[in-house]
């Protein structure tokens, strides 16, 4: 087995939550007068921290971004949550990948309370070991800090032995920045051209195909 452990982002890797966020982005713009009808537009925040977000696309204070934040999980909480769906081929990637023998792991900046409940919603947390996810009070939020912490309380030292499967540059930096391999998916938010410039290892344009990686 070339990897012993697989950790996997979450948004725009294992399902699709373009609606919920984009919802959820815009009911906290709408609070400050904002009005943002291209959902296109706010495909961007789908994977960063959400106080990077606001600040980059919107030049929030940081203050502004952390109350937008509050505003956002109002929505979020509310139903945005679930309005999201699984990817086709994930569940049966995930089974082979148990079945192997592969450790999996979740790897996300999405909160862990909102994180484990979308894994529980959609059947998926029976094939995870272990969720790695940001905190609410923004202590770990960035891609590389989950990681870091992840391998720390697995108490991982073999790093040959671990993939990172992401669909965006922050997960491909992130695993770089912890000296591990990583994949980037093709069927989320981030283009061939990113996810090839921020260094991915391999590229993969269905579920399947990482089975070949393994």
């Amino acid at each position: 087995m070339r990897y012993k452990y697989c950790l996997f982002d979450l948004d725009g890797t294992l399902t699709d939550p373009g609606i919920g966020i984009t919802n959820s982005v815009m009911y906290a713009l709408a609070k400050y007068d904002i009005v943002e009808s291209d959902r296109s537009k706010l495909y961007p925040f789908i994977g960063p921290p959400l106080k990077e977000s606001f600040r980059k696309y919107y030049g929030f204070s940081e203050e502004q971004a952390l109350q937008a934040i509050e505003y956002y999980r109002e929505y979020f909480r509310a139903g945005g949550i679930f309005e999201n769906k699984v990817y086709e081929g994930i569940p049966e990637l995930l089974g082979e990948l148990k079945r192997r023998g592969v450790f999996l792991a979740l790897a996300t900046s999405k909160p862990y309370e909102f994180s484990v409940a979308i894994l529980e919603h959609f059947n998926l947390s029976q094939y995870f070991d272990y969720v790695g996810a940001a905190t609410m009070d923004g202590r770990i939020a960035k891609k590389t800090d989950v990681i870091m912490h992840l391998l720390e309380d697995l108490q991982i030292t073999d790093k040959k032995s671990v993939l990172m499967v992401g669909d965006r540059d922050q997960d491909i930096d992130g695993a770089k920045a912890n000296d591990l391999s990583s994949a980037g998916v093709l069927w989320g938010y981030g283009s061939l051209e990113e996810l090839q410039d921020s260094g991915a290892d391999y590229l993969i344009r269905k579920p399947a195909e990482l089975l070949t990686l393994l």
